[in-house]
């Protein structure tokens, strides 16, 4: 196990080109990019991508989870009295636990709390950015917030960005804010900085996860949010998404999984606090997450354990 965890390390660290022998032609091979057997397994579900009920609603049911967690980060962490100069206009926070005070008391204060949120995001227009944005599920409602101003969507795999762009023309609504592109997150202006940045299921498809999250950072605005999720590597782990969720329950495309790419959540903070952004990027949170057949996707109480989502903060 240890050598394995050696092994692992490694590849976290590894900065190391990739061959692109074995893509299309169409699809663009980047330091960043998942190998080429996995570019040609999800290109291969691109026409099936928004089929709810099709190989991608288990990514359908997890939006929900998805959407909770970031909305949960990004409103929880809002500084609620910062340019507040006179204290009678001051949300009160108690110093204390809200949880010792009598239940009327604290819904009270839970309520101007949260609406003192809602004020303050309602005046904020955030950029995000989804790298790896696949066929487009995440990145739909993401630009559907109002709080979110624009949302750029990127993959390397021309098949599935055209499954998203035509789901995209469903509505609207969506043309103004969102938009889609044919890029690796290196290729992106590093003075493109962006609020929001989500990487979600897809640092356990790339070669080089560490690689990816340099790129990212670099990308990320004062105050903003890198939000990701992905699978620790644990015989948990194997047996639920690989056994169960691809060869006994089929909810998952055979091959979607490679175990060894999986990312324990302690080495990505292990990375963040050894790399050269740990004077401005801080892990503010980790919290497991289960898929449980016929009910869905729910939080767990162990982010050590089978998925999870992460939460990091730019602070300076």
């Amino acid at each position: 196990m240890a050598t394995r965890s050696i092994l692992r390390s490694a590849r976290l660290q590894c900065t190391r080109h990739i061959s692109s022998s074995s893509v299309r032609c169409h699809d663009i091979v980047k330091l960043t990019s998942a190998s080429a057997d996995e570019m040609s397994h999800f290109n291969a579900l691109a026409s099936s991508w928004w089929d709810v009920n099709g190989p991608q609603r288990i990514l359908h049911k997890m939006n929900f989870l998805r959407m909770d967690y970031i909305n949960e980060m990004v409103k929880g962490h809002i500084k609620l009295n910062d340019n507040v100069v006179d204290d009678e206009d001051k949300v009160y926070i108690p110093p204390y636990s809200l949880d010792l005070l009598p239940k009327s008391i604290r819904t009270r204060i839970q309520q101007e709390q949260s609406a003192r949120r809602d004020e303050i995001l309602s005046q904020k227009k955030l950029k995000a950015l989804d790298v790896g944005c696949g066929g487009g599920i995440l990145a739909e409602s993401l630009a559907r917030l109002k709080y979110i101003s624009s949302v750029k969507g990127i993959d390397l795999s021309t098949d599935v960005l055209e499954a998203a762009k035509l789901h995209q023309k469903l509505d609207p609504e969506l043309s103004e804010k969102l938009q889609y592109e044919l890029t690796a997150i290196e290729d992106l202006p590093k003075d493109e900085k962006y609020d929001l940045v989500t990487c979600f299921e897809m640092l356990e498809h790339v070669q080089y996860p560490a690689q990816v999250l340099s790129e990212v950072f670099d990308r990320v605005a004062v105050g903003g949010w890198v939000v990701l999720s992905t699978i620790n590597r644990d015989p948990i782990s194997w047996f639920t998404t690989i056994f169960m969720g691809e060869h006994l329950l089929r909810i998952v495309p055979v091959g979607t999984h490679t175990l060894e790419k999986y990312i324990d959540q302690q080495e990505i903070r292990n990375w963040v606090e050894g790399s050269p952004y740990q004077d401005q990027f801080a892990v503010v949170n980790a919290r497991g997450c289960a898929y449980i057949p016929a009910y869905g996707w729910k939080f767990t109480s162990s982010a050590d354990v089978g998925n999870y989502f992460m939460a990091i903060q730019r602070v300076k």
